[in-house]
């Protein structure tokens, strides 16, 4: 009961923040932001797996990191570099399972979509001088494409769909940022940035459930 009370509210503060963005006052827009990301922890610390404890908080410290990320993303590296260090959490999260291998068609994907994002994006960064900033793109779109390999390794359904949505969220992001504005970018970063992070959260009793079978 308590747990599908908090992911409504979790919907619903979210649905809150993307779509009714401009009426929110400047000084609590960052505290507006934060709110449904604070309570996906919650949600994650409250759920009960069977057997594995590791997974799930390796998932709170990720989400935890992703959160300090949020308030700290207008000074852009630092939150780069707090999202950087919460996608490395569920890299070693992901890790702790091997249940599935890659397939070599998804593999193909990531490898073709972080080059060309790396030439596109780390591209753009280079070129404005910005050689440091360059580096971080370069390095950031590493670790979430190993983020996105190693959730499908998981073998389960929510952290492979968590994983996919952090990584259309950053690029969506990214490309808004560095190379040309998008429509509706705040609507769709934060539509896929929460839906992937509610799902990561949710995937700790569904990893649970795998591993137990595994074990059994």
């Amino acid at each position: 009961m308590l747990k599908k009370l908090l992911i409504s509210v979790i919907i619903l503060l979210g649905l809150y923040y993307i779509f009714l963005f401009s009426h929110i006052a400047e000084s609590l827009k960052l505290i507006f932001k934060v709110i449904p990301m604070l309570l996906i922890i919650i949600l994650a610390a409250i759920q009960k797996p069977l057997h594995i404890k590791k997974y799930q908080l390796l998932i709170i410290a990720g989400l935890v990191f992703c959160m300090i990320g949020d308030y700290t993303l207008q000074w852009f590296l630092i939150g780069l570099t707090s999202f950087l260090i919460g996608h490395i959490f569920y890299i070693f999260a992901f890790s702790t399972a091997n249940e599935r291998h890659v397939p070599t068609w998804a593999k193909i994907l990531l490898l073709l979509y972080g080059a060309s994002m790396a030439i596109w994006i780390a591209g753009s960064v280079f070129k404005t001088g910005e050689t440091i900033l360059g580096i971080a793109v370069i390095a950031y779109i590493s670790v979430i494409l190993t983020m996105g390999w190693t959730a499908i390794k998981t073998g389960s359904t929510l952290a492979t769909s968590g994983a996919i949505l952090f990584i259309a969220s950053d690029s969506y992001l990214a490309i808004n940022k560095f190379v040309m504005p998008l429509a509706f970018s705040h609507e769709i970063i934060m539509l896929t940035y929460y839906s992937a992070q509610l799902l990561i959260a949710l995937s700790i009793l569904q990893y649970s459930e795998i591993r137990s079978k595994v074990l059994q």
